[in-house]
């Protein structure tokens, strides 16, 4: 959008050009920042139903104006979730993403174990937790 220093009626109009200016660039600010947030959902269980369900809930984050993060879907390509050591090690680093991230969404009506624990992390550390059903509706 190009703003005019001048009015409809073609005088020069400093005051009005300042205030569309200053409108435009504070516009132009929030379009700019994205909050990040944390996208709790189940992993286990049907993996391949929990990851589309993951990447769905993610892009809808992303409709919102988020940036999504859910470590379910990053961990799992390199940590075997069927190791329990390699599980705490996923669930220590999401905790360590959990902290940079300014809201924690939930997903779904059923709360897995991982899932559990990510909720009880983020109530004992204050963050601001969002609950969505599986049809992206939040309650």
């Amino acid at each position: 959008m190009s703003i005019s220093k001048y009015n409809s009626e073609g005088y020069f109009d400093p005051t009005a050009y300042s205030a569309l200016s200053s409108i435009e660039n504070e516009t132009r600010a929030l379009r700019a920042f994205r909050p990040i947030i944390y996208i709790c959902s189940p992993f286990a269980g049907d993996i391949e139903k929990n990851i589309s369900a993951a990447r769905a809930y993610s892009r809808f984050a992303v409709e919102q104006g988020y940036i999504p993060i859910a470590p379910h879907l990053l961990f799992p390509q390199f940590l075997n979730d069927a190791d329990p050591s390699e599980r705490e090690l996923g669930l220590f680093f999401g905790n360590a993403i959990m902290t940079k991230c300014s809201e924690v969404w939930v997903f779904g009506s059923y709360i897995s174990s991982g899932m559990e624990t990510e909720i009880k992390r983020a109530k004992w550390k204050n963050y601001r937790l969002r609950y969505f059903t599986e049809n992206l509706e939040e309650v």
